[in-house]
C-alpha cells in the first residue's frame, strides 16, 4: 500500500451478465475491461441483489437495502409499503452515504450516470455528497436521451447536473455522454488540487432498450445466427477453460418460458432475436471503449497506479419477458406497437425498443439458475473485479464470497476514513453490515464474511438466506415451489439438488437466520409482496 491515499474509480454496468466480458468468458470486444480484469483480482462470488436500485443502495450505504429506503422497487410497488420505513423509494436519512464520508475525509467526489435513488433534487447525487454529478435520476430511458413511455415516467426531466435539471446534451448517447461528463470533471480540476478523488461511473448500458451506433452493432452482424443454446455452451467452456467454474459443473437447466426453441422458430424471427443479442453485443464493447478513454486520461496524467478500481454489474443478466407482466405488460406492449419501430434493420436505433429475453440472459448466467429479479445465484452472483497495484492478491481468481455492501467499508479503510457508526449530521444513522475486502486482498486472511454468518436476500417477495456454502431458496410458483429449498453450492453451483428434506436440521439453521435477517432490517412480508411477474421492467 502507498503512502499516498489512493483513488477510486467504480464502475457499474447495468444488467451485463456474469460470462459477457472477454475475461470472464464473453465472445464480446471488451479488451480494456479485459487488461484491467486479468491484472487484477476477478471475483467468482460477489453478490449483488436482485435488481438495479436495492444494488445500488447497497453499494452507496454499506447496509441492507430494505434498511437505506429501497424495500421494494418504486416502479413496481404494490399496495402495502407506502410510508413504511426502509420502503420510501429513495436512499434515506437512516443512513450515510459514502461520498458523503469520502467528502468528509478530504475526496473530491465526482459521478457521471445512472442514479436511480431518489427523483428529487433533494435526493439527487448532488444532496447525498458528490461535488460534482452529471445523472440519470429514474431506472432508464433512451440512450439517446430522454423517456421512453410518458405514463411511466416518475419524473418531469431526467437528467441533473448539480444542483440543476438540466436536458441531456445534443448527440448524446449514453454511455459516451456519461464518460464524457466525467472526463471533463476530472479535467477541470484545480492544479493546486491534490485531494484524491472518488470518480464513480455508473453506465445505463446494457440495460434496455437496446441501442447503439450502427457501426458497432455492424462489428456483431450474424455472430449469433446459432441462437441462445449455442452461445451458452460455447459461454460455459470458456468459463471453465479460465477456471472460472469447476469442470465438473452441472449446469441449472434453462428455466422453461414459453417461448419456442430456437430450431422451431421461423428465419425471421431467429433474424429479430439474434439482431437484440447483436446490439446488446455492440452496447457492451461501447461501454468497455468508453472505459478505455477514462483508463487512458489516468494514464496519462499518471494517476493510474495509484486508483484502485472496481467494476461490477448491478445485478445478473437482464431476462424481463415483458408480455408476461400482469401489472404493465399490455400497456408497455401498446406503447412499443404505437410509438416504435421495431423492424429488423431498425433495431438498436433511436426509434426502436426492445430487449433480448430470457433465453440470452441465461447464456450469460450459465451454470447458475435464473437471471435477474430473482434470489438466484442467476440473479446475484455477478461479474466483478479489482484492480490496484497495491495489492497482493492480483492478477488471479478470487472465489471467497463477498457482497456489494463490503465496498464501502473497503473503501472507507482505504481512505483512511470511518463510519459514524449511531450518528450522522444530528440524526440516527444505520451501522454497515458490509466488511472490508481490504484484509482479504492484502493476502492476510482467505476468506471475507465469517462462515457461520447469515446474508439474506429479498425482492418482490423473492427469498434467499445464505451460511457459508449453504443457501436456503424461496420463490414462488412457476420458478420454484412456494417452499424453502436448500443448496450446497459448494457442490451444486447451479442450484439443481434439493437438500431441504434430507438435511432438515440445515434449513431449521438457515431457517433461523432468516428470520433475524427480516427481523433486523425491517423486511415487510406482506402476501401482496409476492408477485408472478419480471420487474426488469424498470430497473
Amino acid at each position: 500500500m502507498t503512502a499516498k491515499r489512493p483513488n477510486f474509480l467504480v464502475i457499474v454496468a447495468d444488467d451485463l451478465g456474469f460470462s459477457d466480458i472477454g475475461a470472464f468468458g464473453g465472445e464480446i470486444a471488451t479488451p480494456n475491461l479485459d487488461r484491467l480484469a486479468m491484472a487484477g483480482l476477478r471475483l467468482t462470488d460477489f453478490h449483488s441483489a436482485p435488481a438495479c436500485s436495492p444494488t445500488r443502495a447497497m453499494l452507496m450505504t454499506g447496509t441492507d437495502h430494505h434498511i437505506a429506503g429501497i424495500g421494494t422497487m418504486l416502479e413496481v410497488t404494490v399496495p402495502g409499503f407506502a410510508g413504511a420505513p426502509g420502503y420510501e423509494g429513495y436512499l434515506n436519512d437512516r443512513v450515510v452515504a459514502l461520498p458523503e464520508l469520502l467528502c468528509d475525509a478530504g475526496y473530491l467526489t465526482l459521478m457521471s450516470g445512472k442514479w436511480h435513488l431518489g427523483d428529487t433534487m433533494a435526493r439527487s447525487p448532488w444532496a447525498r455528497g458528490f461535488e460534482r454529478s452529471f445523472a440519470l435520476l429514474p431506472a432508464g430511458g433512451s440512450h439517446y436521451g430522454g423517456g421512453l413511455f410518458s405514463r411511466f415516467a416518475t419524473v418531469e426531466t431526467l437528467y441533473t447536473e448539480d444542483d440543476r435539471f438540466v436536458e441531456a446534451p445534443e448527440d448524446f448517447y449514453s454511455s459516451d455522454g456519461f464518460t464524457d461528463k466525467l472526463l471533463q470533471y476530472l479535467e477541470e480540476r484545480d492544479a493546486g488540487d491534490e485531494r484524491p478523488f472518488f470518480a464513480y461511473l455508473p453506465f445505463q448500458a446494457p440495460h434496455w432498450p437496446l441501442q447503439a451506433p450502427d457501426e458497432e452493432i455492424a462489428k456483431y452482424r450474424g455472430r449469433y445466427a446459432d441462437g441462445p443454446d449455442a452461445l451458452r455452451e460455447a459461454r460455459l467452456a470458456a468459463l471453465k477453460r479460465l477456471g472460472l467454474c469447476p469442470l465438473d459443473v452441472t449446469p441449472h437447466p434453462v428455466a422453461p418460458d414459453g417461448a419456442r426453441e430456437w430450431d422451431e422458430m421461423s428465419p425471421e424471427e431467429q433474424a429479430i432475436s439474434a439482431r437484440a443479442m447483436e446490439v446488446y453485443a455492440a452496447m457492451v464493447t461501447r461501454m468497455d471503449w468508453n472505459i478505455g478513454r477514462v483508463v487512458d486520461y489516468l494514464r496519462g496524467t499518471g494517476e493510474l497506479d495509484n486508483t484502485v478500481v472496481i467494476f461490477m454489474s448491478d445485478n445478473g443478466a437482464e431476462g424481463a419477458i415483458v408480455e408476461a407482466m400482469p401489472l404493465a405488460g399490455p400497456a408497455i406492449m401498446e406503447q412499443v406497437r404505437l410509438h416504435y419501430d421495431n423492424s429488423l434493420d431498425n433495431i438498436g436505433r433511436p426509434n426502436s425498443c426492445v430487449w433480448y429475453g430470457p433465453r440470452w440472459a441465461q447464456a450469460a448466467t450459465a451454470p447458475s439458475r435464473l437471471h435477474k429479479a430473482f434470489t438466484t445465484e442467476g440473479g446475484i452472483r455477478v461479474v466483478a473485479f479489482i484492480t490496484w497495484s497495491g495489492f497482493a492478491r492480483q492478477g488471479a481468481i478470487g472465489s471467497a464470497f463477498s457482497t456489494v455492501m463490503d465496498v464501502m467499508p473497503t473503501l472507507l479503510e482505504l481512505a483512511g476514513a470511518q463510519h459514524p457508526g449511531k450518528q450522522y449530521m444530528g440524526h440516527d444513522i444505520a451501522p454497515m453490515l458490509g466488511k472490508s475486502l481490504a484484509p482479504y486482498l492484502s493476502g492476510a486472511v482467505d476468506f471475507v464474511h465469517d462462515a457461520s454468518a447469515g446474508v439474506g436476500w429479498e425482492l418482490f417477495g423473492r427469498r434467499a438466506i445464505r451460511q457459508g456454502d449453504w443457501k436456503a431458496l424461496c420463490l414462488p410458483a412457476p420458478y420454484g415451489t412456494g417452499g424453502w429449498q436448500l443448496y450446497d453450492l459448494a457442490a451444486d453451483r447451479g442450484e439443481i439438488t434439493d437438500l431441504a428434506e434430507a438435511r432438515p436440521e440445515k434449513l431449521s439453521e438457515l431457517l433461523a437466520l432468516w428470520d433475524k435477517y427480516v427481523a433486523d432490517n425491517g423486511v415487510i412480508l406482506d402476501p401482496l409482496t409476492v408477485f408472478e411477474m419480471e420487474p426488469g421492467l424498470f430497473g
